[in-house]
């Protein structure tokens, strides 16, 4: 073969190249939720353009805006606060059968209930004491395998749908659509809701009821106080690291996204220790300042434990949302899905330009490119990828027939 036809094969292998690349971009790309401008207002300044948000507002998005001012943006974007209610909604409907799951299982293992009624109301803000003890009241005295079993059933399944709404938001915060089998999906969702409850009773338990378990288990053992120490230490720190692994798995697995450790623990880490300053700042208000039973009266309880619910779901968004910014941003290092929006309207409006223009220098029978900033290839579709692919095709028989 002439060196004429090599250079021309070289370069036709280099385009079929390029094809198959841009199906491959075009294919990826495909499965994220590209951002829309809002059309009915236009924003004042040159750097800001308004976008659609989830609730079909509009939503001001500032170009090469700083980390926290982005992610104030997404917040609002997105619709955090409603992602948030939605989450307390489902993990309401689920803790009561859980509690009743839980507070049936004592007298089967001849728990004196009077104890766990005294640890819940000295550990517990008063009026959800009030509210706990009251359903544990009812539920020690009648005790039955049936209740089990429907409780049980009704705990994990309304559980698992609050997991659900948890893997929704995540998708939302990473604009990725989620063509996942429904069924996968559901027993996912399932797992991480077991999971998730064997986790948080040892996170709440460690420290509320360390002392409780000391003075029971380690006398009959006959530990010494050096073990007592250690298992202090232990009772302080564990709680985090095992929220942290909690929270590093869910953000891991829970997005229909392929993460990777270092676009997930930001936001492990902003969650875990958040929520346990929040929920310590949250206590620590109701004891000195709230007092919601004059507002609320006998309901008040149940006020604080969906604020507190509520606190902590918009937490585990917003370290969602951060996780998705440094995946952007860091891990497949692309523009954000706003910047891409406006990257594709502008390349659209300029397709057809120099950039795709090419001259034949017929002495070395070569293609030159004049102005080679971007893929010879058209992403746009399909169509105009084989068509241009014809073209070259077209140019290389008729370079071998000369």
């Amino acid at each position: 073969m002439s060196k004429k036809n090599q250079s021309n094969s070289k370069y036709l292998n280099s385009i079929k190249e390029k094809e198959s690349e841009n199906k491959e971009k075009i294919k990826v790309d495909r499965t994220y939720v590209e951002p829309q401008e809002f059309q009915s207002k236009k924003p004042k300044k040159d750097k800001q353009v308004f976008f659609v948000s989830r609730l079909n507002k509009p939503a001001k998005y500032t170009k090469n805006s700083n980390f926290l001012s982005y992610l104030i943006y997404r917040i609002g974007k997105d619709d955090a606060s409603g992602l948030a209610a939605q989450m307390t909604y489902h993990f309401v409907l689920a803790l009561f059968p859980m509690l009743i799951f839980l507070l049936t299982l004592l007298p089967l293992f001849q728990i004196d209930p009077q104890q766990i009624k005294d640890l819940v109301s000295q550990n517990a803000p008063a009026e959800t004491a009030d509210v706990v003890t009251k359903i544990f009241k009812d539920i020690t005295s009648n005790s039955s395998g049936s209740l089990l079993s429907v409780g049980l059933i009704l705990a994990i399944w309304s559980a698992s749908n609050g997991m659900t709404a948890i893997m929704n938001s995540f998708n939302v915060a990473y604009d990725v659509e989620d063509a996942r089998n429904p069924i996968v999906l559901k027993l996912l969702s399932i797992l991480f809701t077991i999971v998730m409850a064997i986790v948080l009773a040892i996170a709440l338990t460690l420290p509320t009821f360390g002392n409780f378990i000391k003075d029971h288990l380690f006398g009959p053992l006959g530990l010494d106080q050096q073990v007592a120490w250690t298992f202090d230490l232990v009772r302080i720190l564990l709680p985090l690291i095992v929220i942290i692994i909690l929270f590093l798995t869910l953000y891991s697995v829970a997005p229909n996204v392929k993460t990777k450790f270092k676009s997930v623990y930001p936001g492990a880490i902003f969650t875990s220790i958040v929520w346990l300053l929040g929920s310590f700042a949250f206590g620590w208000y109701l004891s000195n300042f709230g007092n919601y039973s004059k507002t609320y009266g006998s309901l008040a309880g149940i006020i604080i434990l969906l604020l507190w619910i509520y606190i902590t779901c918009f937490i585990i968004i917003i370290g969602a949302e951060i996780n998705a910014i440094i995946h952007q941003r860091h891990v497949i290092k692309g523009s954000t899905p706003e910047e891409a929006a406006l990257k594709h309207d502008d390349n659209n409006e300029n397709h057809y330009n120099e950039n795709t223009k090419y001259e034949y220098d017929s002495t070395t029978s070569s293609k030159y490119e004049k102005n080679y900033d971007v893929d010879p290839t058209p992403n746009d579709t399909h169509s105009e990828q084989e068509s241009f692919v014809d073209k070259i095709k077209d140019k290389f028989d008729k370079d071998n027939n000369k």
